[in-house]
C-alpha cells in the first residue's frame, strides 16, 4: 500500500550514501558498487525494508539490492537501515525505479534471485499485465536473471496466488515449489522471514502462500 506523498523524500534519498541515483549506469558492473563479485538478490517492491535488511543483515556474503517505486516507501526503509541495527552493512543499495525497467538496470545473468512479497494484486482484469507475477513481468526477469536465477513470491490474496500460479506456466518457467500454507509447511518455512505486511496478515489467521519459480 502506498503511503502518504512525505516532503523532502526525494531530497533524503539524493543524499543518501545508499540510494542508488544513477542506477542505469551501473548495468553490469553492479560487482563495482559493492566492491566484490558476491551474487546479487533483489527484492522488488521492498516496502519499509523489514525484510530485505535482516537477509542482508543474515547474510554479508550475498549483495542485496532493494527496489521501490514510490520515493515516501523508500524513504521509510533508508530510515530503518539507518538504527543501530543496519547501519553498519555495505552489502545492500536501494534504487527508487519502476520495477518494469529492470533491464535497463541490470544485465543478463547480473541477478541471481528476485524477491516479490505481497506485491499489488491490481485485482481488476484490465490491469493483470501490471501484476508483478504475470506473463510480462516475467519477459523482463528473463532478461536479468542468471541462468539459475530463481524467482520467490509471497501473498496472502488468494486470487494473485492462483494468477501466479498460472502464469509461471504461461511464462514457460517452471515451478520449483509451492504452498498454500507457509507458515505451516515446515519444509518452506524453514529460515522464513516475514514482512511487516507478513506479520499482519498472520496475526488475522490469513494463511501465506508462497512459489518458487526458475526458467526450464
Amino acid at each position: 500500500m502506498r503511503l502518504r506523498n512525505i516532503p523532502g523524500a526525494d531530497d533524503v534519498i539524493k543524499k543518501h550514501p545508499i540510494a542508488i541515483k544513477n542506477e542505469t549506469e551501473q548495468k553490469g558492473k553492479w560487482n563495482t558498487v559493492f566492491e566484490n563479485d558476491n551474487p546479487i538478490h533483489i527484492e522488488i517492491g521492498m516496502g519499509k525494508g523489514q525484510f530485505l535488511l535482516t537477509l542482508a543483515k543474515q547474510n554479508p556474503q550475498i549483495n542485496y539490492i532493494g527496489i521501490e517505486r514510490y520515493s515516501s516507501v523508500l524513504l521509510r526503509a533508508l530510515e530503518k537501515y539507518d538504527t543501530e541495527e543496519f547501519c553498519e552493512m555495505k552489502n545492500i543499495r536501494f534504487i527508487c525505479m519502476d520495477a518494469f525497467t529492470l533491464p535497463d538496470v541490470f544485465a543478463l545473468g547480473e541477478v541471481a534471485k528476485i524477491y516479490l512479497n505481497f506485491s499489488d494484486p491490481w485485482p481488476k482484469a484490465r490491469h493483470a499485465g501490471r501484476r508483478l507475477t504475470s506473463t510480462r513481468f516475467f519477459g523482463q526477469y528473463d532478461k536479468v536473471l542468471a541462468k539459475d536465477g530463481v524467482v520467490e513470491f509471497k501473498t496472502d490474496n488468494s486470487q494473485l496466488f492462483e494468477f501466479s500460479l498460472e502464469q509461471v506456466e504461461e511464462a514457460g518457467w517452471k515451478l520449483l515449489a509451492h504452498t498454500f500454507d507457509l507458515h505451516h509447511d515446515e519444509e518452506m518455512n524453514v529460515g522464513n522471514i516475514m514482512t511487516e505486511y507478513e506479520q499482519k496478515f498472520s496475526s488475522l489467521g490469513n494463511p501465506i502462500h508462497k512459489l518458487i519459480a526458475t526458467r526450464k
